[in-house]
């Protein structure tokens, strides 16, 4: 399967970390104004959906983390 995003999969080592759930990262996302469900956010933790640059915005400001740490492998 083709990649359709490259930091999909540090998402979600780094929510993980940080013990939030789907469901709880997509509410902070949703406060913050962008509409994204947990499917959405499932298809962009597996890399199987593009992420869009405010959508990178809005995850990076709910896991309180700066961007570039989205890009960083771990």
């Amino acid at each position: 399967m083709e990649r359709k995003n490259i930091i999909g999969k540090t998402i979600k080592l780094i929510r993980k970390d940080k013990m939030v759930t789907q469901k709880d990262l997509v509410a902070k996302i949703n406060l913050r104004g962008i509409k994204i469900d947990e499917p959405m956010l499932s298809r962009i933790e597996s890399e199987t959906r593009p992420i869009l640059d405010y959508e990178i915005l809005a995850i990076a400001n709910a896991l309180n983390v700066p961007i570039e740490k989205l890009f960083k492998k771990k």
